[in-house]
């Protein structure tokens, strides 16, 4: 399966991007085990963040002045907030970027990981870290709508549920996007705005935004 990865993926290699001038950018990581049934990092924001408090999301974070580039915001950013050294991440490829509803643009990286790398959620911005097998991810009954609070209402949004953890908005378009990228599953995370509140209905482009 990470053969099948690193193929498809081939034509997307993980440049170090340089951020735009007057753009808010982030960078995420994407970091697959090395496993028959490769197992993908998520974290779960604090509940105390201002930001998207408790919701699911990749490890990374904003750029900040003095990072070299976009590649090194996502390794220095999984690094601080899960304890992953970027000498464990074998770089794989460089996703498209997707800018959120809030307006910032993020570029996603995949990188393999060794099973078993002791991780440790930073308490500060972290409520949690936990595994999900791709063989679940590819399974497409698992792309379910389930009503999750967006901005003080309850919508009903795609997403996975694993765990008790709910994997929606904008982490839910960048990992449906590489599903179909590697697997060509069809999968969609597009939002039907009649799942919507009308209030909310202009706030949220064709796919889902969110996690950042």
């Amino acid at each position: 399966m990470l053969k099948k990865i690193s193929d498809q993926l081939g034509t997307l290699p993980p440049d170090p991007l340089q951020p735009v001038e007057g753009v808010r950018e982030a960078a995420v990581l994407l970091a697959l085990t090395r496993e028959v049934d490769p197992r993908l990092v998520l974290i779960q924001r604090a509940q105390h963040m201002k930001s998207h408090p408790g919701q699911v999301a990749f490890p990374g974070g904003k750029w900040e002045q003095g990072d070299s580039s976009l590649l090194f915001t996502a390794l220095r950013e999984s690094e601080e907030e899960v304890a992953l050294a970027p000498g464990e991440v074998e770089l794989v490829a460089r996703l498209p970027q997707r800018c959120t509803r809030l307006g910032v643009q993020v570029t996603p990286y995949l990188g393999f990981i060794r099973p078993g790398l002791p991780l440790l959620a930073d308490p500060g911005e972290l409520e949690a870290i936990f595994h999900v097998p791709l063989s679940y991810l590819l399974e497409p009954q698992h792309l379910i709508k389930k009503q999750v609070d967006v901005l003080g209402s309850q919508c009903w949004m795609p997403c996975y549920h694993y765990a008790g953890y709910t994997i929606w908005g904008f982490t839910l378009t960048v990992l449906v996007d590489m599903l179909n990228r590697v697997f060509d599953l069809g999968l969609s995370a597009e939002i039907d705005r009649a799942d919507l509140p009308a209030e909310l209905r202009q706030q949220f482009p064709r796919f889902p935004e969110g996690e950042s």
